[in-house]
């Protein structure tokens, strides 16, 4: 995808277009002509102090142009698979775009989102490492994969007979932390990591903005590290957040500082293999303030039309997971805590991490025996397309997940 094929040129880094004399003027950030370290719009951190690179009125369209997570440039016709992402390190991700400071919107406000469409890149790749949902029990091997993306569904050669609808949505949309909530953050993640918990910590190495939060930044070991969501949003990959959807989140600075990336052409609850279809594009949106905001203190909120939560096919096959164990075993999430108890037990009560793993080793079985395909493509294919819905939490000590599979992205012979 070029600048070209959005229909405007850009200006810079951030334009505000007049569409049309009766038109609302459009806010419009991202330059994907170049690198993330060669946009001033792309940014791979959060902090209070990160500048903003734009600013746009309430009620007012706001287009980001973003590249892919990991600010990739792929050819299909050149190469379908290789063994591992084509690029070394992780320091990049997430390849945002923003931050735009919203007019009129004030530290304690809550800022509504509307998703108002999302075009897709035309390319498009997933991956299998040891980073996704139980990498250890899963990621046998490593394996990257391209497709190609139009607006109704993505293929790829190296999988073949596979075909998955158009589902979109962006995987970050967040706005920036405080300095109170930049200081908790830091403080309860160093406290996880110290205790031997799975944490990505503050790292220079290829951060945006550089004079921030790169090695010669001010700041280089305070600004967060994107992976997780958190109150301000931020990484949730929530599948439902698709056009026509409202996200609410918290403005915790003035201008709120609203920053948007890592789209996914498709995705299935759960993300397993940790990555979706993976993709840049060109997303709208329109900001409103809230009135008789609801507490987003444990997180944020989002609303929108009941289909965005259904399954993209006609018929579905499903899988059940509870929290059983073979003895002696610790499941590997859990072996920081260093507990004498966890391996000689068979049954763990009310684990979800668990018995997710467990319902998506048996879909991974599934896929393999029915259609053929090897376990790093049954990975992928769960990962893009699979979800892993909570069935019910109640019934102790065997809590259950369901794995669910839509049958209608298997093309083959059609």
């Amino acid at each position: 995808m070029t600048r070209k094929s959005f229909g405007w040129a850009l200006i810079c880094c951030a334009s505000t277009l007049a569409l049309s004399p009766q038109a609302a003027a459009q806010t419009v950030v991202g330059d994907i002509s170049v690198s993330c370290a060669e946009d001033p719009a792309c940014v791979n951190r959060m902090h209070p102090e990160i500048p903003m690179i734009a600013e746009a009125e309430l009620g007012e369209p706001i287009t980001f142009i973003t590249r892919d997570a990991f600010d990739l440039k792929l050819d299909p016709d050149v190469s379908s698979i290789a063994k591992a992402k084509p690029r070394e390190g992780i320091g990049v991700a997430h390849a945002l775009t923003g931050p735009v400071h919203i007019r009129g919107a004030k530290a304690g406000d809550v800022l509504a989102v509307t998703i108002e469409a999302l075009k897709p890149a035309e390319v498009g790749w997933t991956d299998v490492t040891d980073f996704g949902f139980a990498g250890d029990q899963f990621a046998t091997e490593e394996r990257f994969i391209v497709w190609r993306l139009n607006e109704d569904y993505a293929e790829s050669d190296a999988l073949p007979g596979v075909r998955i609808p158009y589902a979109s949505f962006p995987g970050v949309v967040t706005t920036l932390p405080d300095e109170k909530l930049q200081a908790e953050i830091l403080e309860r993640e160093n406290q996880l990591m110290a205790a031997g918990g799975s944490v990505l910590p503050p790292d220079p190495t290829e951060a945006k903005p550089a004079e921030l939060c790169g090695p010669e930044g001010s700041k280089p070991m305070e600004c967060l590290r994107t992976a997780p969501p958190r109150e301000n949003g931020g990484n949730m990959d929530i599948r439902y957040l698709t056009t026509g959807t409202t996200l609410y989140l918290p403005c915790l600075i003035d201008g709120c500082g609203l920053t948007v990336g890592d789209f996914h052409y498709a995705q299935g609850d759960g993300e397993v293999s940790g990555t979706a279809i993976e993709m840049g594009g060109e997303l709208t949106v329109t900001t409103r303030l809230v009135d008789n905001p609801p507490d987003l203190s444990r997180g944020p909120h989002l609303e929108g039309p009941a289909t965005a939560l259904g399954i993209p096919s006609t018929r579905f096959y499903a899988v059940t997971g509870f929290p059983l164990k073979e003895e002696g075993t610790v499941p590997a999430n859990l072996a920081y805590l260093d507990s004498p108890k966890i391996a000689g037990l068979r049954n763990m009560s009310g684990d979800i991490h668990l018995a997710a793993r467990n319902a998506l080793a048996a879909m991974i079985d599934y896929i393999m025996s029915e259609y053929g395909y090897d376990r790093p493509q049954a990975y992928m294919i769960a990962s893009v397309a699979v979800d892993m819905r909570i069935a019910q939490l109640v019934d102790v000590p065997n809590l259950g997940v369901t794995a669910v599979l839509p049958l209608d992205i298997f093309v083959e012979g059609d």
